[in-house]
């Protein structure tokens, strides 16, 4: 039995599209798209295939994969003292791509960030992703390690997405980061970048998020992707902003249900967002995961709705821990 994925709701076969070109058709069919996580290191893949299968009964137009490099933890050494170390937990974020886009035939489109590696990592993962057929990437510097004030970048890396897409427009031009000529370019990658209606939470000001979204635009991002938010007019009002710089490319929502009561506390301290008044109102009314989920399952769904009436059509879901919520929250909307 074929995955669901790979077929259209009329039978016929599904064609793996560019992300930038399924984004540009032109508006009038609803799109979803979906965030799913690597499994943790060891765990396999079979969790996460499940979840997939179910993100695939709703004919997702893409699904992109995380990265997570490295991050710190801290081992005790005999002496008592502690030592700092950068671990990997979520390995394989190439090869789970590979992997879905091969068995359940949809688009995938795994981040690629800055984070943990050096400019020569970049240019492997590049020729793999090649190698495999994958051209539709997010671009991203990756997230500080929790215990540093600012971004360190890794020797031999990044310190920003802007450099990032500077690497990979310089691979599609047929050129090694190191400025030797690649004897078969093969084909070109497409290149979505994030964006932040809250500001992200290193900026300044709103302003000078702005202009480095300009720049990511500039430099070739092709669109953008929300950071998640709960009330619709911080995503109006960005978008307005945009606009009016010169921001062209389409900035896709990103939307995240709250799914448990651990989450109403965690998940806008952990994404720097706000939480609106009314909703902040019915949080404090929760007792129990299942209050919890039926609040955030209304809620995503009344913003959704609120989004279509403004015209947009392509709605970008974060999962994690939510995709059961999510699937709900989809076929009700369809």
């Amino acid at each position: 039995m074929q995955p669901e994925c790979a077929f259209h709701q009329n039978g016929t076969r599904r064609n793996i599209m560019a992300v930038a070109k399924l984004i540009n058709e032109p508006q009038g069919e609803r799109q979803f798209s979906f965030e799913v996580l690597p499994p943790l290191k060891g765990t396999g893949t079979e969790g996460l295939f499940r979840d997939i299968a179910k993100l695939c009964e709703l004919q997702p137009a893409f699904i992109n994969i995380t990265t997570h490099h490295s991050e710190y933890v801290y081992r005790e050494l005999p002496d008592g003292k502690f030592e700092r170390l950068r671990q990997r937990r979520r390995p394989g974020t190439i090869a789970v791509a590979a992997a879905i886009q091969q068995r359940f035939g949809v688009t995938v489109q795994p981040h690629v960030i800055c984070s943990g590696v050096t400019v020569e990592d970049i240019e492997y993962e590049l020729l793999d992703l090649q190698f495999l057929g994958i051209t539709d990437l997010l671009l991203l510097r990756g997230d500080k390690a929790q215990d540093d004030r600012t971004f360190r970048p890794t020797p031999g890396g990044h310190a920003h997405t802007t450099d990032l897409i500077r690497q990979v427009q310089r691979f599609n031009d047929g050129f090694f980061a190191d400025g030797t000529p690649i004897k078969n370019p093969g084909a070109k990658f497409d290149i979505g970048v994030a964006c932040y209606p809250e500001k992200h939470e290193e900026a300044p000001n709103m302003e000078s998020d702005m202009h480095w979204l300009l720049e990511k635009q500039r430099l070739g991002a092709q669109y953008a992707v929300t950071q998640l938010f709960y009330d619709n007019q911080k995503y109006f009002d960005f978008v307005e902003r945009a606009r009016q710089m010169g921001i062209t490319m389409p900035i896709i929502p990103g939307i995240k249900p709250l799914a448990k009561l651990s989450q109403l506390s965690v998940v806008p301290r952990t994404f720097h967002c706000d939480i609106p008044q009314p909703l902040a109102e019915e949080i404090a009314k929760c007792k129990t995961d299942d209050d919890a989920r039926r609040l955030g399952t209304e809620w995503t769904t009344q913003q959704c709705r609120e989004l279509y009436a403004h015209g947009i059509n392509d709605i970008h879901f974060y999962t994690m821990g939510a995709v059961d919520a999510v699937v709900e929250i989809v076929k009700t909307l369809k």
